[in-house]
């Protein structure tokens, strides 16, 4: 499987944000996206999500599921953290499965592997920052997707967080997944980057 991209073009608000973007990511690799604030980071991983049209370029999934579009193939972490503030935790994780549909795995088993067990029952708006954002990357494992697009994934997390965020990306490589990320730090593991936005 490969996530082929040639001469992207996007154009947000009659501004072209990028142009003439072109990688390709094979399964079990890493992209990690660079550059400055504003260059195209986030529009660029909202793009491959379908959220947002290409204004120019090729997009496609090679090896993919030829009957799903690329973005239902794809889970797309945004900043925000989409959850529903009166859901429990473990409620949010059962709308998220039930939304997606797909493959699912067991709820109880992606809150232990982000650290959540404890609070299953808790209302979501309870949360601090970084249980939110363990809640929102138990959605990656609660229903299985070759793709995963992460804008900014350790975002709010502690050492020990961003440890977990590196052993979650590890596995989902290792079964063949691929990875675009978006990020401003480290990402603990190895990686190609593509920087964009370095010409004004």
């Amino acid at each position: 499987m490969r996530l082929l991209a040639s001469s992207l073009t996007c154009v947000r608000g009659g501004r072209e944000v990028f142009s003439g973007l072109s990688f390709e990511v094979a399964a079990g690799q890493l992209l990690a996206v660079t550059g400055r604030n504003g260059s195209g980071k986030t529009s660029l991983l909202r793009l491959i999500a379908g959220l947002l049209p290409q204004a120019g370029g090729s997009l496609a999934l090679d090896g993919g599921d030829a009957e799903l579009t690329l973005g239902e193939q794809a889970h797309y972490l945004g900043h925000r953290d989409a959850l529903k503030p009166a859901l429990s935790v473990l409620e949010n994780l059962t709308f998220w499965r039930d939304f997606l549909g797909g493959e699912a795995f067991d709820a109880p088993g992606s809150l232990a592997a982000v650290g959540l067990t404890h609070a299953a029952h808790l209302p979501a708006a309870y949360l601090s920052a970084g249980q939110r954002r363990r809640l929102s990357l138990a959605r990656l494992l609660t229903v299985r997707r070759p793709v995963w697009l992460l804008d900014e994934p350790t975002n709010a997390l502690d050492s020990s967080g961003q440890g977990m965020v590196a052993g979650l990306m590890r596995e989902h490589l290792a079964r063949g997944g691929l990875i675009v990320a978006a990020t401003h730090a480290p990402l603990g593991l190895a990686a190609r980057e593509l920087r964009i936005g370095e010409t004004p």
